[in-house]
Order: structure tokens, then sequence, then C-alpha cells
């Protein structure tokens, strides 16, 4: 590439897995995330009260853990191999990020049937960035990202096949 600031990684992804409440699915679903990453996931906690869902702020209604640099493209390869390396042009949004799901734990590679979790899916959120794209984070003198520096769907889209080796269904030719 001519130009090093045009550049493509993985900022961070997500792992995410909805429980619901709080409780035995909260404490498999954490173990789950700890034995596919090996870091501590966090749980998630409302901030509204909706009383026809029994919602009420502070129930933990599930755990995420979010990986970042080396770590990120390791677990991210190893999903995309759970999926067979196959995802929807749906999953991708005009920001160029990145979403899909994992139906069960057991198609990662690596992970073990673990029979005191169970069968469980997750949610995974791949961010991808730009160098320059700190500006928007930036204490003094933030801005938003310019429009030409912006990553495009069909730019994450190029990314992915070029660097993950996935094929994307349904894209427009």
């Amino acid at each position: 590439m001519a130009n090093g600031m045009r550049a493509i990684d993985v900022e961070k992804i997500n792992l995410n897995i909805g429980t619901g409440g709080p409780g035995e699915k909260m404490e498999k679903a954490k173990k789950l995330l700890k034995a596919i990453t090996g870091a501590s996931p966090v749980e998630t906690k409302t901030t509204l009260r909706i009383p026809t869902w029994g919602v009420r702020p502070g129930l933990s209604l599930g755990c995420r853990i979010t990986l970042r640099k080396k770590k990120a493209a390791e677990i991210l390869q190893r999903l995309l191999t759970a999926i067979n390396n196959k995802l929807q042009a749906s999953h991708f949004d005009n920001a160029g990020n990145v979403s899909f799901g994992v139906k069960e734990y057991l198609e990662i590679p690596g992970v073990k049937y673990d029979p005191e979790i169970g069968i469980i899916g997750l949610e995974v959120a791949v961010t991808l960035r730009r160098p320059g794209f700190r500006i928007r984070r930036r204490m003094l003198r933030q801005q938003t990202i310019p429009k030409r520096h912006r990553i495009t769907k069909e730019e994450a889209i190029m990314f992915m096949k070029d660097q993950f080796h996935v094929e994307v269904l349904g894209e427009k030719k």
C-alpha cells in the first residue's frame, strides 16, 4: 500500500453472551468466555427500569470481554474458523465494523466441550481502524474523522477477505 495512513487493522473485538439475568447461566457464560480468551469477563448491568420485563437498574443481564492488538487478531481467526470463514454482507455496517454470531462454542478450534457449561453461543463484534482514528478520542482538540479517511463497507469487506480469507455471501458484484 502506497500510503501507510490508509492501512486498516483490527482495533478490538468484543465477545458478548446475553444470559437474561444473574444466576447459574451467568456463571457458565463467564466460565466460557474465560476458557475461550484466557481473560476475565465483566458483567453487563442495566441502567433502566422496565417493569413489564422484570428489569431493574443494576441487574446483570450478560457478560462481555474486549480484546485488543495481537490477541484480538488471534481469537478472531479462531472465531471465523468456527463459522467456516463465511460472513454475510449484512454483517458489515457502513462504518466498516463487522458483527456475527457463533451458535455453539464447540465449533471454535481449541475449545473443548465442558459438561458444566453445556451448549452456549456468543456474539462477536469487530471494530476496524486506520492510523489517525485517535483524533476522535483524544482529550485535546477532539475532532471527527474526515469522510475521506473513514472505512467504508466495501473496504471492510476487502480487508476481511485479504487478511482473514473470509468468503462474503450476498455481496453485490
